[in-house]
């Protein structure tokens, strides 16, 4: 009990966090990701499913992706309600802890689905004979299967040994924001940043690296085909980094510091770096929910396959328009016959 009353002191000292528009800021964040992530999913999800009954492997990949975003976006009310009253928790301690498990878990899964996107592109030009014996429908839902296994397992622990009174702190309702950190929440931190970030991203910059080594001395592509690749590259890359990178570099700063300095005094050098860097980590974290949105998106609408499925998904209901609007027309002139 004392320890709990501790930890609510120190986080109430440790960093301050009143009532400001940085919190309507960020509600906005999330309020557009929510409808636009919401929405775009939806509208891919009908040409994936028909690239995954091809047994095409970007569309296993994609759907993966997209099952995981549309998770994460049915959470993501709980998180504008969160910013709207201030960063105050106003629901039980639970439905914190599994609010941010899904957010964490999305983030992770997503990256990792897209490193599995990267290393598929990279055999498919690289090695396109070799490789289709390796890029089967029943590996890529291995790989999607062994992603998400992971993933999850590693935050389930990490939700079960978690102190759900530091989580949601008994007097100011804090979801996710206790300070100081734990020793142990801050090596987590590192390995996140090691294994969850690091890792992936010279994973893409490798592959995708070697993707437009090839493309660029092959002389059977075109270039209008050559500048689609490299849009695809550039544009994986890009969204990657401006997603996920702030939030990380931020995370790896936070935990240094904390090991660095007496994390435990209040009027210390860390807690002085938490009061400073605690806008900037919130809209890191607010920005990574963006990939949601750009998901679908980027390989959608870039893919030739899923984009074609989707003008010919637009089309037919186009077309079931017209129909109706014609048949309606001709109901009117009959009764008018009548």
């Amino acid at each position: 009990m004392n320890a709990t009353t501790d930890t609510v002191n120190s986080t109430s000292v440790c960093v301050k966090i009143g009532d400001s528009a940085i919190s309507d800021l960020l509600m906005s964040v999330y309020i557009v990701a929510f409808i636009f992530g919401l929405v775009f999913n939806v509208l891919t999800l009908g040409p994936i499913l028909q690239q995954v009954r091809r047994q095409n492997v970007l569309g296993i990949f994609l759907l993966s992706l997209s099952f995981s975003d549309i998770l994460f976006i049915f959470t993501m009310p709980l998180w504008i309600n969160y910013y709207h009253q201030n960063h105050h928790w106003q629901l039980s301690v639970a439905s914190c802890s599994v609010a941010g498990f899904f957010y964490y878990s999305n983030m992770y899964i997503s990256i990792y689905l897209l490193c599995c996107i990267s290393v598929d592109r990279c055999l498919a030009v690289t090695y396109p004979l070799r490789a289709k014996t390796q890029r089967t429908s029943r590996c890529a839902w291995v790989q999607c299967l062994c992603v998400y296994a992971g993933v999850a397992t590693l935050h389930v622990t990490v939700l079960f040994n978690d102190n759900l009174a530091d989580a949601h702190d008994g007097r100011d309702d804090r979801c996710y924001e206790t300070y100081p950190m734990e020793r142990p929440v801050a090596l987590f931190n590192l390995l996140r940043v090691a294994v969850g970030f690091l890792l992936p991203l010279l994973v893409l910059v490798l592959s995708y690296g070697r993707v437009l080594s090839t493309v660029g001395r092959s002389p059977g592509l075109s270039a209008q085909a050559k500048t689609k690749v490299r849009a695809l590259s550039f544009g994986v890359i890009g969204i990657f980094s401006v997603c996920f990178a702030p939030y990380h570099v931020l995370l790896l700063a936070r935990s240094l510091v904390f090991y660095r300095s007496d994390g435990t005094r209040p009027d210390g050098g860390y807690c002085q770096f938490e009061q400073k860097t605690h806008f900037a980590f919130s809209c890191a974290l607010a920005l990574s929910s963006l990939n949601c949105v750009v998901d679908p998106v980027l390989y959608v609408l870039v893919s030739n396959g899923v984009r074609e499925d989707v003008k010919a998904c637009c089309q037919s209901r186009e077309r079931e328009g017209v129909d109706e609007e014609a048949a309606s027309r001709r109901q009117k002139s009959n009764r008018h016959l009548i």
